[in-house]
């Protein structure tokens, strides 16, 4: 259940956006959590063990 925080705590967010009229705002709340999620699916994994 730990792993639904972010997405409960954007959802609530987007829903009382949209409740307060700011549709609009809600709207790019929206599109920017799907670009970060797309991004943290994609983005090429970094080295943990860098040679020294």
């Amino acid at each position: 259940m730990r792993g639904f925080g972010p997405w409960l705590a954007v959802l609530a967010v987007v829903l009382l956006l949209s409740a307060l009229r700011l549709r609009t705002l809600a709207a790019l709340v929206s599109v920017g959590w799907l670009v970060w999620c797309v991004w943290t699916w994609v983005r090429p994994t970094r080295r943990r063990d860098r040679p020294h």
